[in-house]
C-alpha cells in the first residue's frame, strides 16, 4: 500500500520535475511523513524530487519562475491552503502573463472532523481556512485548476495539469487536495506506475497556413522599408538566428518593443532600437510591419503609429490576447503559430525562385539600417559617459557591464543578467547591451519582486540544465529589492549555495508612480513637489538595503555614491560572488526622485 502523497511525488519525478519550492503548513503530514520515508529509503538520503525550504511564497513562485525561464521546463511549488495561495501575491501575474509553465499545488484543509478519517480536522484553524472555492483565489490567471479528488486518479491528474502547462499557450496550473486524500492509502495496481508518460506530451507547436506563408513572404520581399517587432520571441532561443537571418536576407530593421529577454543581439547592424516609454520612429516609415510574439508593439500615446496604408502582420502563438482587457493591432493577418515554426517557414519562402528581389534595394536598405545602428549604439555609449552633478542609471550600468567583462573569466560571455530596475528597466537593457542569447531575461510582466527569488531558481535550473553561470547579477530599484523579500531570498540563496550579485539602484523611493503622475499632468501640482511629499520618497529613515541581505543570509554588501565608488565596489563584489560563494549587493546612488 502507497499513499496519495507517495504517488504525487512519485508522478512528479517521472514526469521530469527536478525541484519543488515549497512552503508547509497543516495541511502537509502526509507529505513531510513520505519525503522523510524517502530519505530513509535512500541510499545517500535524497528525496525523488529536490526540495527547497522557502520562507515566503512570493520567493518560492519566482524562484520556480527563473528556473523555468532558464530550463523551459516546470518546477514545482507547494503551498499551505487558502492563506498560502493567496500569499503567492504578484508572483501568481508574472508567471501567467509570461506563459511560464509552473505547476502549483496547495493542501485544503479537511473536510472531516470527527476523526473518520485519517487527517480530519484536529487544530482550530482548519475550521476557519475551509473556504468554498480556494482555487476561485487563482483560476483567472491559470491554464487549469481541479481538485484531487483520490488517490487512484492522482497521477493522471497531474499529468493532464502537467500536459496543459506545457502546451501553448504555456503557463501555470493549480491542483490542490483535501489532507485526507493525501493521507489516503491505495493499493499499488492503482498507482499509476503502468502509465506510459511518452502518451501525455504537450500539444505540438503550429506553424502559419500556406496563404499566409504566402502572403506575408511576398510582401516581404517587395517592401521598401519592412520592419520587423518582436517582444519574447527570444524566450526561445532557437529564434534569434532565424529573426536576424530572415533579416539579413533581405535587409528587414529590427526594433524590439517592451522586450523582457534577448530577441535581437545589440551588435547586429540591422537593429535600430528598443522601444518601451518612447516613439518608434521606423513605425512611421515601414510599408510593411510583421509583428511577432509581442503584446504590445507600440503605444500610440507616445506618438508610434504605422501609415494608413502599411500593410501589417500579427504572428503569435496568443494572437489575440484574450485575458487582456483590451489588445487589439489593425493588420492584414492575424495568424496563431509557434515563432521558431513561422519564421522557418518565411525564410524558406522568401528564397523560392518566384520572389525576384531587388538586390541593390536590398544592399542599400542593409548601409543605412547599419548607419542607423551605430548612430543609435554611439547616443548609448554616449549617456554611459555623460557626467553630470548626480551620477545616473546609465553612467552605473555602464561601470556594471565593464566591470563584468573586465573580472570575468570568460569576459562576461558566461553572465546571466536579471533586470527589475522598475523605471529604469530599459535603461539597463540599453546599456547592458546583450548578445547572447538566454543571457539577459525579466519577469516579461509588471508585479515586482522578481528578481531577488529568481536569481535562486535560475541557478538552480542551470544546473540541471547543465549550462554554466560564472556570474549571476540582478539589477533591481530600490523599492523592487523591498517587494522581492529579501530577508527570504537571501537565506534560501545562501541554504542552496545559489550566489549572486545584485546592484540596488537607488533613487529614493519609486519613481514609477511619479512618471505615471507626470504622464497625465506634467505641469500639475504634483510636479513641483518632492517625491518625499507625494509619499512615494523613502526619505531620510531608507532601509539598510545590504544590511537586510547580511542579516538575511550573509551577503556581503556596500553604497556607492558615485562612480568612483560604485566602480571599486562592483569589482570587489563580482569577487566576492565568485571567490567567496556567496551573495553581494552593491547599492549605487542614483539621481533621486
Amino acid at each position: 500500500m502507497v499513499t496519495t502523497a507517495s504517488i504525487f511525488f512519485r508522478t512528479l519525478a517521472q514526469a521530469g520535475i527536478t525541484h519543488a519550492f515549497v512552503n508547509w503548513g497543516n495541511d502537509h503530514p502526509t507529505f513531510l511523513e513520505e519525503l522523510e520515508k524517502q530519505r530513509s529509503e535512500s541510499a545517500d538520503g535524497s528525496t525523488q524530487i529536490q526540495i527547497v525550504t522557502c520562507p515566503n511564497e512570493m520567493v518560492a513562485l519566482s524562484a520556480a519562475q527563473g528556473y523555468a525561464q532558464i530550463t523551459r521546463l516546470p518546477a514545482a511549488v507547494i503551498v499551505h491552503v487558502d492563506v498560502g495561495t493567496q500569499a503567492l501575491a504578484g508572483a501568481v501575474h508574472n508567471v501567467d502573463r509570461t506563459n511560464t509553465p509552473v505547476f502549483i499545488f496547495s493542501g485544503a484543509s479537511p473536510f472531516s472532523s470527527q476523526g473518520e478519517l485519517v487527517g480530519s480536522k484536529n487544530e482550530w484553524p482548519m475550521w476557519v481556512q475551509d473556504v468554498p472555492d480556494q482555487a476561485g483565489i487563482v483560476r483567472q490567471y491559470m491554464r487549469y485548476t481541479s481538485k484531487i479528488q483520490s488517490g487512484r486518479t492522482t497521477a493522471t491528474t497531474i499529468l493532464r495539469a502537467l500536459q496543459i502547462a506545457k502546451s501553448d499557450p504555456k503557463g501555470p496550473v493549480y491542483l490542490y487536495a483535501h489532507r485526507e486524500v493525501l493521507a489516503e492509502e491505495v493499493e499499488e495496481k492503482f498507482a499509476g506506475t503502468e502509465i506510459n508518460h511518452s502518451k501525455w506530451s504537450p500539444i505540438q507547436p503550429t506553424g502559419l497556413s500556406p496563404s499566409a506563408v504566402d502572403t506575408i513572404s511576398k510582401a516581404l520581399v517587395e517592401a521598401s522599408f519592412p520592419l520587423l517587432i518582436t517582444s519574447h520571441a527570444g524566450r526561445n532561443v532557437k529564434t534569434v538566428p532565424l529573426i536576424t537571418q530572415l533579416s539579413e536576407h533581405l535587409s528587414i530593421a529590427l526594433s524590439t518593443s517592451c522586450s523582457p529577454v534577448i530577441s535581437v543581439p545589440y551588435s547586429h547592424p540591422h537593429y535600430v532600437g528598443s522601444y518601451t516609454k518612447k516613439r518608434n520612429h521606423f513605425i512611421d516609415e515601414a510599408d510593411v510591419i510583421l509583428i511577432i510574439d509581442t503584446d504590445v508593439p507600440w503605444i500610440e500615446t507616445y506618438g508610434s503609429a504605422p501609415k494608413k496604408d502599411a500593410r501589417i502582420f500579427v504572428v503569435d502563438i496568443d494572437p489575440l490576447k484574450p485575458t487582456m482587457g483590451w489588445s487589439h493591432v489593425d493588420a492584414e493577418l492575424i495568424c496563431r503559430a509557434d515563432a521558431e515554426v513561422a519564421l522557418n517557414q518565411l525564410i524558406e519562402a522568401t528564397i523560392r525562385p518566384e520572389h525576384s528581389i531587388n538586390v541593390t534595394l536590398v544592399k542599400e536598405r542593409s548601409q543605412e539600417l547599419k548607419s542607423r545602428h551605430d548612430r543609435w549604439i554611439a547616443e548609448l555609449e554616449a549617456r554611459e559617459n555623460e557626467f553630470r552633478e548626480t551620477v545616473s542609471g546609465a553612467n552605473i550600468i555602464g561601470v556594471l557591464r565593464r566591470a563584468v567583462e573586465e573580472k570575468t573569466p570568460s569576459r562576461g560571455a558566461k553572465t546571466l543578467w536579471l533586470d527589475e530596475a522598475a523605471s529604469n528597466l530599459p535603461v539597463v537593457f540599453d546599456h547592458v547591451r546583450p548578445d547572447v542569447p538566454g543571457s539577459f531575461m525579466c519577469s516579461g510582466a509588471t508585479s515586482l519582486g522578481w528578481a531577488l527569488g529568481a536569481a535562486v531558481g535560475a541557478r538552480l535550473g542551470a544546473r540541471v540544465i547543465r549550462r554554466e553561470y560564472e556570474l549571476i547579477v540582478a539589477v533591481v530599484g530600490d523599492g523592487v529589492f523591498l517587494f522581492g523579500v529579501p530577508s527570504s531570498a537571501y537565506w534560501i540563496a545562501r541554504r542552496y549555495e545559489t550566489p549572486y550579485l545584485t546592484i540596488v539602484l537607488n533613487n529614493g523611493g519609486w519613481a514609477s508612480p511619479r512618471n505615471s503622475m507626470l504622464g497625465v499632468y506634467p505641469d500639475g501640482y504634483g510636479s513641483k513637489v518632492s517625491g518625499q511629499r507625494l509619499t512615494i520618497g523613502f526619505g531620510p529613515e531608507m532601509p539598510d538595503y545590504g544590511g537586510i541581505a547580511a542579516a538575511a543570509g550573509g551577503a556581503w554588501s556596500r553604497r556607492a555614491e558615485s562612480i568612483s565608488q560604485a566602480k571599486e565596489a562592483i569589482e570587489e563584489g563580482i569577487r566576492v560572488v565568485l571567490e567567496e560563494k556567496r551573495c553581494a549587493v552593491v547599492e549605487c546612488m542614483i539621481e533621486s526622485i
